[in-house]
């Protein structure tokens, strides 16, 4: 017991020396095997104790650290290769992979919030009530629930996005409707891409909905104890609040402490059907 207690205080130990070496030496970017070197590790058994105590890989928490300065640099007013140099990368391109692996869009997107992009949207009906739904040739970049407020929602949309060019187009969007809600209460069956922009925090909050299982809920703090942010409950649930893909990033999937559902941004009594209908789609699609 006490062999397995000092095994559990080294590893913790190193993970947090880990963390500390990759947020000191970030600008330079440094491999796996230099961080590993730095705390007498192989390359494997540093990526193996890194995962198991932080939750995420090395290479993804140096992503979140880089994409994190950049988009103070960009906010700043730096070009984006400034931008890209001053965050520790070689060039634009680098920077330009980071924001799509992460983001669905460029970091000269991200600066323009938008500029130039093209934003279909129509209203379609839903089990869930009227829907407004923005496409772009990216991706969905906002999905809502409605009683009535579309001009509230559109100019949700258009906050959001607010270098974009708004079209209303019933037709592009009719299909991508039809996808995520494929009628007889089934669920989508074909692949659907987003577009996001959040910060660092919030797309690693968003990322972590989408691991929250069908008819499954999870509370507040356990999610951010899962993303490794236990005390950062109140800007996790802020996080969950701002998502702007209803449905598709699961923000309804989590609850208070003690299974109470909350608040939701499209309503708390849509969020409870929402739960509801996909306990029964489960059922429905296991035969019971």
């Amino acid at each position: 017991m006490a062999s397995t207690k000092s095994t559990l205080i080294r590893d913790y130990q190193l993970a947090t020396q880990a963390i500390e070496f990759i947020e000191a030496h970030a600008d330079e970017q440094p491999d796996l095997k230099r961080v590993g070197d730095a705390l007498g590790l192989s390359t494997s058994a540093m990526n193996r104790l890194f995962s198991c105590w932080v939750g995420i890989s090395p290479k993804r928490f140096l992503q979140s650290l880089t994409l994190d300065r950049s988009q103070r640099n960009l906010r700043a007013g730096l070009s984006t290769t400034s931008s890209a140099l001053e965050s520790g990368l070689s060039g634009s391109s680098r920077l330009h992979d980071l924001f799509l692996t992460f983001h669905g869009m460029s970091p000269g997107d991200f600066k323009r919030e938008g500029k130039d992009l093209e934003i279909r949207y129509g209203q379609h009906a839903t089990p869930f009530g009227i829907c407004l739904i923005g496409l772009t040739d990216k991706g969905i970049c906002w999905l809502s629930f409605h009683d009535g407020s579309f001009k509230k929602d559109l100019h949700s949309l258009g906050a959001t996005w607010p270098g974009a060019v708004l079209i209303h187009d019933q037709s592009a969007t009719q299909d991508i409707v039809k996808t995520i809600f494929p009628g007889n209460g089934q669920l989508p069956n074909k692949p659907l891409a987003v577009l996001v922009k959040g910060s660092a925090f919030q797309l690693q909050v968003w990322r972590a909905l989408l691991d929250i299982p069908l008819g499954s809920t999870i509370a507040y703090g356990e999610l951010a104890a899962q993303i490794d942010r236990p005390n950062a409950v109140r800007a996790l649930g802020t996080a969950v609040g701002q998502n702007a893909i209803s449905f598709l990033i699961p923000c309804h999937r989590v609850v208070r402490a003690g299974g109470h559902f909350g608040q939701y941004r499209w309503g708390s009594k849509r969020k409870k059907t929402i739960l509801t209908w996909e306990s029964l789609a489960i059922d429905r699609d296991s035969g019971f």
